[in-house]
């Protein structure tokens, strides 16, 4: 049975006895702020399993010192303060790098995991030390422990998207068993997914990556709508990596479903007891409109 409020006051509990920055004990961090932080989504309104790209600005302070490389860590939580996924990352331009007094701004697109939740989110961000968990103090509402909170959104349910069904050549869909919000399946070497045409232009979403240590040169990965192909590109990553294509209503047609297809020129046996022949792999692709 779950008592009501128990998880709020348990972690209450363990916020109170961190040794840490200001906490419970009401002890203000004298630390000077090294940065003032900031986060914008391209929409506010985003559903599961959609891409949003998060626009980051860091205003650094003008007396601002940075010794070393620190990571951003992002954390998204629901209305009950649970964590729903992450984006930490290392920003484009190292920290080390950074200057007093300017301003460091850069883009990243997401894909919104699947998460049983609809409703507002609040997400959190903070520096840190990857070798030393230390954290610094930034200029935004702190939440706890130099974690602040920068940004909320509206998340809703997958219902919203345009549904994408995968038709022929597709390996079963696999998932990362240290963390099962990462699925993903390889391609043969042609594989169809078929989705509803929306009749207006489009932005279609790919992330992929692939194994390029295997050929050379690298695959060649043809993208088509029908039998018409509307694009082409070397699969060179073995990281996962995100293509983003501009299509016309002109390019979708008139039919009601839309056949998009990926062909690869070349395909590979993992080897031992796995006989399969792969592609490329996908991890996500939406359909988003304009």
């Amino acid at each position: 049975m779950r008592i009501p409020g128990l998880r709020r006051i348990s972690a209450l509990l363990l916020a109170c006895a961190a040794l840490s920055v200001a906490g419970c004990s009401g002890k203000q961090d004298n630390e000077p702020a090294v940065a003032t932080p900031s986060l914008t989504f391209s929409r506010d309104r985003v559903p599961i399993n959609s891409a949003v790209t998060l626009t980051y600005k860091f205003v650094v302070a003008a007396d601002a010192k940075f010794a070393k490389d620190y990571y951003v860590f992002v954390h998204v939580l629901d209305s009950d303060g649970e964590q729903m996924w992450t984006d930490d990352h290392l920003p484009p331009t190292p920290t080390s790098q950074w200057k007093a007094g300017e301003t460091i701004e850069y883009k990243r697109t997401i894909f919104v995991p699947t998460y049983p939740y609809i409703g507002q989110a609040v997400v959190r961000l903070g520096l840190y030390d990857r070798d030393t968990n230390t954290r610094l103090v930034l200029n935004a509402p702190e939440a706890s422990r130099r974690e602040y909170v920068v940004a909320r959104l509206d998340i809703l349910g997958s219902s919203d998207n345009i549904f994408m069904i995968t038709e022929s050549g597709w390996h079963p869909l696999e998932v990362d068993a240290k963390n099962p919000q990462n699925e993903w399946s390889w391609t043969q070497k042609t594989a169809v997914t078929r989705f509803r045409n929306p009749k207006k232009p489009v932005t279609l979403y790919i992330q992929y990556d692939a194994r390029p240590d295997l050929f050379t040169p690298p695959q060649q990965v043809t993208l088509k709508l029908g039998d018409q192909a509307f694009a082409q590109f070397p699969a060179d990553s073995k990281a996962p990596t995100l293509k983003t294509f501009d299509l016309t209503a002109e390019q979708l047609g008139t039919a009601d479903m839309v056949d998009l297809v990926f062909e690869v020129d070349r395909t590979f046996k993992p080897g031992g007891t796995d006989p399969r022949e792969l592609g490329i792999r996908i991890f996500h692709t939406y359909i988003e409109p304009k």
